[in-house]
């Protein structure tokens, strides 16, 4: 294929597979009917990735090759549009899910009755947590690809995606509290497009609403955009796989949706 698939970061080429092209969804479907008699397979689609099939069972998500010999879990990265395509596609099958917990969660557990590759080794299902950084240090970050709105007193830094539906309603929270939000946009749904425009538009806040609610934004020009690959960078380098990730003005972290109650006490330093 011309472009690399990344699993767990590893780059693999689809030729590494032996993959069989007359191989078809039907095919692979009825293969895995043999190889998985547990997971209850709902769709299988070999035409978005060459040389893998995109395997739905429940809200679960995997991959294997065209003979269905291999299994692969892990998530898709499209390097030319930037897009992760699985969380993307998880997302379309969960509109309401948290997109980075539920892409973690899909590697190790078996939610709804779903499929559980671990069938395949008839042993124990192991899951490997994604460890968060409990501080990070802002400093080292540059204003470039900061999106500023409100004006309180109060400062958070918000990691966050405008296709991510938990993004959308923190903001709408954060909007409702005495805060000055700086927002720096990663690209966890291909919304790098998105975050180009709300950057280089003149008024932030109205931007903002308007990219969370799928509206136009009004075209401001081009700017230097070098900044969201800087958000980017960092987000890859503290393991922020998923969105939105809060951090306070002394760095502590906290990944995921919370209602307000919850952020004004974790604002003030108490528990979340």
């Amino acid at each position: 294929m011309d472009s690399l698939t990344y699993f767990f970061g590893i780059p693999v080429m689809s030729a590494a597979f032996g993959l069989v092209a007359s191989a078809s969804g039907p095919d692979v479907a009825e293969l895995l009917k043999t190889r998985l008699p547990k997971t209850e397979v709902t769709q299988v689609d070999c035409s978005k990735v060459d040389g893998l099939c995109e395997v739905t069972a429940g809200e679960n998500l995997f991959y294997v090759d065209k003979t269905a010999r291999y299994l692969v879990i892990g998530r898709v990265y499209d390097m030319e549009t930037r897009q992760d395509l699985t969380a993307a596609r998880l997302l379309e099958l969960n509109p309401d899910m948290l997109v980075g917990g539920a892409a973690r969660a899909n590697a190790g557990a078996n939610a709804n009755g779903g499929a559980d590759p671990a069938e395949l080794a008839g042993g124990t299902r192991h899951e490997t947590p994604v460890a968060a950084a409990r501080k990070v240090d802002l400093s080292r970050l540059s204003d470039k690809g900061a999106i500023v709105w409100g004006t309180g007193a109060s400062k958070v830094t918000v990691f966050s995606d405008f296709h991510c539906g938990y993004c959308r309603a923190l903001s709408q929270q954060l909007e409702q509290m005495n805060v000055t939000v700086v927002e720096r946009p990663i690209s966890v749904l291909g919304s790098r497009d998105v975050a180009d425009r709300v950057l280089c538009a003149k008024d932030h806040r109205r931007a903002v609403r308007a990219a969370y609610a799928q509206e136009p934004i009004e075209a401001a020009g081009q700017c230097d955009t070098s900044g969201l690959d800087e958000n980017e960078a960092f987000a890859r380098a503290h393991g922020f796989t998923g969105t939105p990730v809060i951090v306070r003005s002394d760095g502590a972290v906290l990944e995921g949706y919370r209602p307000k109650a919850a952020l004004i006490a974790w604002m003030k330093g108490g528990q979340s």
